[in-house]
């Protein structure tokens, strides 16, 4: 058989895949996006990042990247925050009624539940900053303290002191 010269000759194959080299720009990038509250996985999404277990090795094998991105993380919480606190100070919109302009009811519950879900997250994300106060006695920031008010035992042995001196 010969080959028809017609026949469109096969492109080369392109790579599939994400990058996986680690260059500091894209670390840089990185961190820079999830400071400003974007999370990690929705960063890798792009076609220009790598998938999102590759950065976790890439922080097992470097302690300062792995700094920069919990730092970028810290700061993607109060980004966060602070994006709960303008959904909540949008003035809500209004509806068309027969009796004239109300508050679209629908529109103000969709902005708490949005408002809402954030402030859960940081909870779970940052229980420390974001989350309910609580405070459990023996963990190392509030160590378990134990106080007697000896007086009392004090008075107790005297008085079985003074007894056993009676009964003699």
């Amino acid at each position: 058989m010969s080959e028809d010269v017609n026949e469109p000759q096969q492109k080369p194959r392109k790579k599939i895949g994400r990058p996986s080299k680690y260059t500091p720009e894209l670390a840089a990038e990185i961190c820079e996006r999830l400071s400003n509250g974007e999370p990690l996985r929705q960063i890798c999404r792009d076609d220009h990042m790598p998938a999102w277990q590759k950065i976790y090795e890439w922080m097992g094998r470097d302690e300062a990247l792995s700094g920069a991105i919990a730092r970028a993380r810290e700061q993607g919480a109060d980004a966060i925050a602070e994006e709960a606190l303008e959904i909540l100070d949008t003035p809500p919109e209004y509806v068309l009624t027969k009796q004239g302009e109300a508050v679209d009811s629908g529109y103000v519950t969709w902005q708490r539940n949005r408002a809402e879900m954030r402030l859960k997250l940081l909870a779970k994300w940052h229980p420390k900053k974001y989350g309910d106060r609580q405070i459990i006695s023996g963990d190392k920031d509030n160590p378990l303290e134990v106080k007697a008010d000896i007086t009392v035992f004090e008075t107790i042995l005297q008085n079985l002191e003074l007894q056993k001196q009676a009964k003699k």
